[in-house]
């Protein structure tokens, strides 16, 4: 009887991709679990007041897993009435969902070496954290030559993301009837806390956070004396204004 040899050597590149996927897939989940688990009060807090607004528990897991950007769903809630008006939240959703252009902007030189047929469907579930996350961990792991971004790891901050905050906007709308006012439980304190965190893991010097606080003076600035959202655009547009033009005085 003949032996059959097995080629083994053909067999170990896919192996070491296999473990090398699952190894980021774990390491996106670990890094992710912190802001994560800060991302549930809100959530909960957002599927409260949409069941207040006469949202059904079927109404909120539509609205956050097929829109999932987090200040846009706020924003449509606190402006609902019945009936409500399309028009002016399809208006509000798009002025404080256009930041996403600027985020995807920032990723593009990092997914250019992905197909499109990949690159289009992850960017559904770029959030503010993933990108914050994922961003940061594609320049601090930096091969010297350019930074390295990793698509399991980014997919496994986004996936985790976007299954907590559908299950638990879901949970709040359910439970919103029974809490009442979820403000008096502090839960909206989250939101700004989740924020903090994440530009503290992207700090790095002063001076690269001069737009950030320019960004920030200038939208608490409109947000007071201009009603509306355009604090929303405004802020990201100073700040971007200020980033370009301390580029070019390092240039």
């Amino acid at each position: 009887m003949s032996e059959q040899r097995v080629d083994v050597s053909s067999a170990r590149p896919l192996l070491d991709k296999s473990e090398t996927k699952k190894k980021e897939i774990l390491r996106g989940l670990k890094d992710g679990l912190p802001v994560l688990l800060g991302v549930i009060p809100f959530a909960l807090v957002l599927g409260a007041q949409a069941s207040h607004k006469g949202l059904t528990p079927l109404d909120v897991p539509l609205m956050t897993g097929l829109n999932f950007a987090g200040g846009s769903e706020f924003a449509a809630i606190q402006i609902w009435t019945s009936p409500p008006p399309f028009l002016l939240i399809m208006a509000v959703t798009l002025m404080v969902n256009s930041r996403h252009i600027l985020m995807g902007a920032t990723l593009v030189p990092l997914l250019s070496r992905f197909p499109k047929r990949k690159v289009l469907p992850a960017l559904f579930f770029m959030t503010d954290e993933s990108w914050a996350l994922s961003y940061n961990d594609a320049h601090s792991r930096n091969n010297k030559t350019a930074p390295l971004f990793s698509m399991p790891y980014y997919m496994a901050v986004s996936l985790s993301f976007y299954t907590m905050w559908v299950f638990c906007t879901t949970l709040g709308a359910l439970i919103g009837p029974v809490l009442g006012d979820v403000h008096q439980y502090g839960f909206d304190m989250a939101f700004p806390a989740v924020f903090l965190v994440l530009v503290r893991g992207m700090w790095n010097g002063i001076r690269k956070a001069v737009p950030w606080i320019i960004s920030l003076v200038v939208s608490v600035a409109v947000c007071h004396f201009i009603a509306g959202l355009w604090y929303v655009i405004a802020g990201p547009l100073a700040g971007l204004a200020v980033a370009a033009f301390l580029g070019e005085e390092d240039a």
